[in-house]
């Protein structure tokens, strides 16, 4: 199928993963490809060079996945965005959506489905894993997590991954008291007392891997 240029902007911090996806989307010899390691560095690419797509991992250290979509969408409403995580549960499915990416996919996914899917989303067309979808609908809705604000959810992954309330302020461009505030929130609506029993929660659903 004939297609116009696709101009990626693969956000990864592994550049393994990165130099697989490029390889694969350069077979089209139109395709034009640029990669980022950090959510930070994929901000000011995105700036510089507009790109039609973003191919966003949600793993990544400092800001991590959420947080960039969150900006960059700040920064351009029309912004194209495709998750490609290993992330493969209705938590996280939920949590990018509301953030506002177009598509959705695990790392498990075939090379045929992340072409497909970058067309789609280029397009201005939503496009998830279908393998996905099934297992959120059968999973149903997280009901802890959903009393989380998109915030509060992305200070719970950070907690979760170990970070202090002074480090979430640093990643986040919040104050350390604004940060407290939100931890406080945090362990109150998800019912825990003890940085354990928040990180067993985060396990049980998906949003750090063990």
């Amino acid at each position: 199928m004939q297609h116009e240029r696709i101009r990626v902007l693969l956000v990864d911090d592994h550049p393994v993963v990165r130099a697989g996806f490029r390889r694969l989307l350069e077979v089209n010899p139109e395709a034009a490809v640029a990669e980022a390691g950090s959510g930070e560095e994929a901000l000011r690419l995105y700036q510089e060079l507009r790109p039609a797509v973003v191919v966003l991992d949600l793993s990544m250290p400092g800001m991590g996945g959420l947080e960039t979509v969150r900006r960059l969408m700040a920064h351009d409403s029309d912004a194209r965005i495709l998750v490609f995580s290993i992330h493969d549960n209705e938590a996280m499915l939920s949590r990018a959506l509301q953030a506002g990416v177009l598509g959705y996919l695990t790392k498990q996914s075939a090379p045929s489905i992340l072409l497909e899917a970058v067309q789609a989303v280029e397009q201005g067309q939503m496009y998830i894993d279908p393998d996905l979808v099934g297992r959120a609908v059968s999973n149903g809705r997280n009901g802890l997590l959903e009393r989380l604000t998109p915030r509060e959810f992305e200070v719970f992954r950070l907690l979760a991954e170990g970070h202090s309330v002074n480090d979430i302020a640093r990643l986040l461009s919040i104050s350390p008291k604004t940060a407290g505030v939100h931890h406080t929130r945090v362990m109150h609506k998800l019912e825990v007392v003890t940085s354990v029993q928040l990180v067993r929660l985060a396990l049980r659903h998906g949003v750090i891997m063990p």
